[in-house]
């Protein structure tokens, strides 16, 4: 386990009346979603609303119960929309970091989507640049 990352649970759910604490352990992903990053309109939409382009792949958490109700919450407020080309799904944008690295969480809008899963991306590999691995327990700190 990455010790930058290890984290004790604790009761406090924001850290301010802005930032949402998402906490869960990595896993791997079936590319689902890098499949979506890597489309030229979802690209285009992202640097537009988040100033970068994305890293073509996606890291994926599997979140504490705890931390399933606030993504619950997340998801009522306003995020930043993907909007869809046809025949696509949209999706939600928040600003987020993960250590000191630059990233977003993205909801997409698909009604089968895990309730315990998020995705983040980030203009760079989070896995290389942070040194994480599957199984990490991380902690993702949300702008709404």
């Amino acid at each position: 386990m990455n010790s930058l990352f290890e984290l004790e649970e604790t009761d406090e759910e924001f850290n301010s009346l802005e930032t949402l604490v998402l906490k869960g352990r990595i896993f791997p992903g079936k590319s689902e979603g890098a499949k979506f990053i890597r489309l030229r309109w979802v690209q285009r939409q992202i640097k537009e609303k988040l100033g970068f382009l994305p890293y073509r792949g996606t890291l994926n958490i599997r979140l504490t119960e705890e931390s399933i109700g606030r993504k619950k919450a997340l998801t009522r407020t306003n995020g930043l929309e993907i909007l869809p080309a046809t025949g696509y799904c949209g999706g939600k944008l928040f600003r987020a970091h993960l250590g000191n690295v630059e990233c977003a969480v993205v909801f997409p809008e698909i009604a089968d989507y895990p309730e315990d899963v998020i995705e983040v991306i980030a203009s760079v590999n989070l896995r290389r640049k942070l040194g994480l691995a599957d199984g990490d327990f991380i902690k993702v700190d949300v702008m709404f």
